[in-house]
């Protein structure tokens, strides 16, 4: 369930690059030393033949080849799997966040609304459904069971809700102006009741400033219900499919990110939750550099990334399967303080600015 944007107008992009222009300027005036991150992936199955946290000599072959440790392992769980019927609603999954803590990482746990197949509408599955209670017997058991795990996880629910391809988004599946806060609320709510305090909530919109995805703002709960805002982006340059001009690590980020940091949650440390770049092995790396200088020179209030390594619809995510990106990556956590896996005794909620 990685379905990704459709094609953006040409028009958009030179937009955003030219805000990005502009708006690193004045930032860099105000540079900071590079400070400690998180930082970790989502991994698909392309190394073993299995994701992690399933299979977790997957990490233990992606770290190998990066040259550290994680601090973070991504994955996702649907709401329910409809493949067959009836429905079979998810339990929290108790197992694979045993395992990433047990290896040292925090769990970024990726869980939506949404069912599987993911396909097409789901109208047993709106948001309206949601804060209507017609599935809160299904919540309260995530979330008791989440509590009785009991240590500390990211939250990051109903991701990328400002685009149209998700059918929690308001843009699609008979959704409706309002009903996102409204169904996010009471789910915090369901968690907040079983005493699930472990979760910290993760508010995650596509980066993107520019028409009907640069509406995010009206989209968010309140500081009250989110811990850590979040952007997903990627640089889809070389896509066979869908041709896109190329776009920086800056021309990605840095408009969504100040408005994340200077009008919508000024307290709040901010998550790169998905993030990666297509194209030819040399663009990538050349890429990847420019990521992690950039993001240390400007983004003083992001607090950690997830790299999204899996191939997806023919394209090439993953960074360890050709050696200028790996050369690229492992220079980059060489030269920056991000943290490794020294998590497996966490016991702080909400998941800390790391420190």
């Amino acid at each position: 369930m990685r379905s990704r944007p459709s094609n953006k107008s040409l028009l958009a992009a030179l937009v955003a690059c030219a805000l990005v222009l502009l708006l690193p300027a004045a930032a860099s005036a105000k540079r900071v030393a590079p400070h400690p991150l998180y930082w970790g992936a989502w991994i698909g199955d392309q190394i073993t033949g299995e994701e992690p946290p399933w299979d977790m000599t997957a990490v233990s072959k992606f770290e190998r080849k990066v040259g550290k440790g994680l601090s973070l392992i991504e994955f996702s769980t649907p709401l329910a799997d409809c493949s067959s019927s009836p429905c079979v609603f998810s339990s929290f999954p108790t197992d694979q966040m045993q395992k990433i803590r047990e290896y040292g990482a925090i769990p970024v746990l990726s869980w939506s609304t949404g069912v599987i197949p993911a396909e097409g509408e789901q109208p047993d599955f709106q948001l309206a459904d949601i804060y209507h209670h017609r599935y809160d017997r299904y919540l309260k058991n995530f979330a008791r069971e989440a509590a009785e795990w009991g240590h500390p996880f990211f939250l990051r629910f109903n991701w990328e809700m400002n685009g149209s391809w998700f059918p929690w988004s308001e843009r699609a599946n008979g959704n409706k102006p309002g009903d996102y806060v409204k169904a996010w609320r009471h789910v915090h709510d369901i968690f907040s009741a079983a005493g699930a305090d472990n979760a910290s909530w993760v508010w995650c919109p596509y980066a993107n400033t520019s028409g009907a995805l640069g509406k995010f703002p009206r989209y968010y709960p309140g500081g009250r219900y989110v811990d850590w805002t979040c952007m997903d982006a990627y640089n889809f340059a070389q896509n066979p499919v869908n041709p896109r001009p190329w776009q920086s690590f800056d021309s990605l980020f840095f408009p969504t990110y100040m408005k994340l940091t200077q009008q919508i949650a000024p307290s709040k440390p901010v998550l790169l939750g998905e993030i990666a770049s297509n194209g030819p092995a040399g663009q990538k790396a050349r890429w990847i550099r420019d990521m992690f200088e950039t993001l240390a020179r400007n983004y003083p209030k992001v607090g950690g990334l997830v790299w999204f390594d899996s191939f997806d619809r023919g394209l090439r995510w993953p960074v360890e399967n050709e050696q200028a990106p790996t050369a690229a990556f492992r220079a980059g956590l060489r030269r920056n303080p991000f943290l490794g896996p020294e998590f497996g005794a966490l016991d702080e909620s909400p998941i800390p600015m790391p420190r």
